[in-house]
């Protein structure tokens, strides 16, 4: 139990240039295998956390590795997107450009400020994943954007943003933290700095 987090995680980043090898070479005709794989890997992505904390092996390192491991997965997903409907994303490409800009955000601000990579885990990340999730669904397997894409754009603005303000707030680098609001908590010092949220 204790080594099935991390072969979970590790199942999870091998999966990411296998979504990119059959979305460069088979095409369309690889789209229902990569969502069924996209679903598979966010199994995994739950399970590990739950499995972890249940084994006791959650550490700082597994909380690491399993970031920086989905970070990876949903970025070999958004490139099969364009490998299979480029039209779509050059189409999309101003709330994409937001995204990647958020995200650079966040690692350097945090690269900045204490020398490590974010690992936050907060709360409205995982509903973006959630969004993004859907907004796959619909633009690998339906070819549209829509409402889906328009949501995952705000959410994922919205969720980037509450990660900026987690570190800029945080007295020191930790992992899980469930919001700005916790955080705030954590630096004045009304809460473990170790969130009750995630034991």
């Amino acid at each position: 139990m204790k080594t099935l987090p991390f072969l979970l995680i590790a199942i999870r980043f091998i999966l990411a240039p296998v979504i990119l090898l059959l979305a460069y070479f088979l095409g369309e005709d690889s789209q229902f295998l990569i969502l069924g794989l996209m679903y598979f890997g966010l199994l995994t992505d739950i399970f590990d956390g739950i499995i972890a904390r249940k084994a006791g092996v959650s550490s700082e390192k597994l909380r690491r590795l399993d970031s920086q491991t989905d970070l990876i997965f949903w970025l070999s997903l958004g490139f099969a997107a364009y490998f299979l409907h480029p039209e779509i994303i050059k189409k999309e490409w101003k709330g994409i450009a937001l995204l990647f800009i958020m995200e650079g955000l966040c690692y350097i601000i945090s690269w900045l400020k204490f020398g490590k990579e974010t690992c936050t885990h907060a709360w409205l990340s995982k509903l973006w994943g959630l969004s993004l999730l859907l907004a796959l669904t619909y633009l690998i397997g339906m070819q549209k954007t829509g409402w889906t894409f328009t949501l995952t754009i705000i959410l994922g603005f919205v969720a980037h943003l509450d990660v900026i303000l987690i570190i800029l707030i945080l007295p020191k680098w930790q992992y899980d933290v469930p919001s700005a609001y916790h955080a705030w908590k954590i630096r004045k010092g009304k809460e473990r700095e170790k969130s009750i949220f995630f034991n």
